[in-house]
Order: C-alpha cells, then structure tokens, then sequence
C-alpha cells in the first residue's frame, strides 16, 4: 500500500512567486521593526491551524503581526525617499502609503485562526497572568496584534511599510 507514497521535503520544493514575494515583505518588515526599536522573537510560528509571521516585542509588549505584501509594477508606486539599497537588498528605508488596502484581506476566518495561534503561542510560552521565565513578556502577560502591509515595486527594489497597531481580533 505505500510502495507508491511519494515524500517530499517542503523546504526544498520550489517556492511560488507569492510565496518569494511574501518572505521578502517579511523580511522588510524585520528590518522595519528593527528600526524601530522592536526585538524579533520569532518568525513563522506555525501550528496546523494557522500560522504567525513575526513574533517581536519592544517596551515589554509582544506584538504578534500579520504581514500582507503587495507586488506593483509601475515605477511611480514608491517615492525616491524609500528605495531599496541595490547592492544591500536587505537594508531598505520604509514609509507609509494610504493608496491600497491589502489590509483587507484580513477576513473573519482568517482573524479567528490567527486568534487561535496567538492563544496558542502563549499557552506554550507561559504567559497570560504566569511568568513566562524569559524575556518574551512580563508578568502582565502584555500583548497585541498588529497589521504591517508592504507595498513592493520588485522591478525598480522599492518598498513602502503601512504599519496598523493593535488591531482588535
């Protein structure tokens, strides 16, 4: 009966390119966060019923964010100020932008499967009103969602950041 069962190592399988523009509107993201004073604490926490992008925590909050990215061809998307370094793609300034609405896409499933993770990364980290025993949260137990939406023109390594705090799940 298995004789015929073919396995297959998903981190070797090709990506798509949704998939490669969404782990660059991640990493631009970090890289935003870091600026902006945050701690990456982990990156694609993913349990069976739902997945978080990034774990961070800055001022004793973890922030639990979703991050949506948006690819545009067109080279007037993105003003010059917020450029992506060419020669260090890794390094890139962000701004903000008003013109789409990628945060949209956040629908009531998919709102409840991200509640669930959260429940579950702090159940498993100990946190909710119990010492977690790491730096992850306090006491308190102090957390949030937010929303960061990327806004990519890919031909010209440009990149815009939209970031929504505190989003209510």
């Amino acid at each position: 009966m298995w004789n015929n069962l073919l396995v297959y190592n998903v981190e070797t399988m090709a990506k798509t390119k949704k998939q490669i523009v969404g782990d660059l509107g991640e990493g631009i993201v970090c890289n935003y966060l870091k600026d902006k004073g945050f701690k990456i604490i982990e990156r694609n926490y993913w349990k069976s019923w739902g997945e978080v992008d990034i774990i961070a925590q800055r001022k004793g909050v973890t922030r639990f964010i979703e991050v949506k990215t948006v690819s545009h061809e067109t080279s007037d998307f993105v003003p010059h100020e917020t450029k992506f370094n060419k020669n260090e793609p890794n390094n890139v300034s962000c701004g903000t932008t008003d013109d789409f609405r990628a945060e949209d896409n956040l629908h009531p499933w998919k709102l409840k499967r991200l509640s669930r993770v959260i429940q579950t990364y702090l159940i498993e980290k100990g946190s909710n009103n119990v010492s977690c025993g790491t730096s992850l949260c306090d006491d308190k137990g102090d957390w949030q969602f937010d929303v960061a939406v990327v806004y990519l023109n890919i031909e010209n390594r440009e990149a815009k950041v939209k970031y929504l705090e505190d989003i209510i799940l």
